[in-house]
């Protein structure tokens, strides 16, 4: 582990020297993620992507891309898309990127079983705002507004998250 991965401890996210209180799937760690289990998947995992809601904030960072009102994320094990970024209109079950509530105004998105899918096994690990403090999530890992900011800030594609 070096300063630059992102370690889940039992206080929180670990980078850069510090510490940021997060919150995790509602069914905790697991090995054997499966879709819908409500676990944050366990491993050496990498950020991929970066996303943010450009009619709410600024770019959290150079290489973050904007949410437009079409952007969805696959989770239909039965898609040929499942586990990535689709646009609308989708036939296949999915998730909207662009919510009315705050939650994926910053979504960094990991290599959870992408880019190649394996159909069940789990979509959409992201970090991303939570709701409240430490209130549990479908299996993302999610943060203060503000910590996820200066997370995204530094943060780069291929940084590790080590859920261990």
């Amino acid at each position: 582990m070096t300063p630059q991965d992102l370690v889940l401890t039992p206080r929180g996210i670990r980078f850069m020297g510090r510490t940021f209180p997060a919150a995790i799937g509602k069914s905790g760690l697991r090995a054997d993620k499966r879709e819908g289990d409500g676990a944050t998947p366990r491993g050496i995992h990498r950020i991929a992507g970066l996303y943010y809601r450009p009619d709410r904030l600024l770019p959290p960072a150079p290489w973050a891309r904007p949410i437009g009102p079409g952007d969805l994320w696959s989770d239909d094990p039965a898609d040929p898309a499942y586990n990535t970024h689709v646009r609308a209109p989708h036939a296949f079950s999915h998730e909207r990127l662009r919510r009315a509530d705050p939650l994926y105004d910053i979504v960094l998105t990991t290599d959870w079983n992408w880019p190649v899918a394996t159909p069940g096994h789990g979509s959409a690990i992201f970090l991303h705002n939570w709701r409240k403090p430490r209130h549990p999530t479908e299996g993302c890992i999610a943060f203060r507004r503000d910590h996820l900011a200066w997370i995204a800030l530094r943060a780069a594609p291929g940084t590790r998250l080590i859920v261990p």
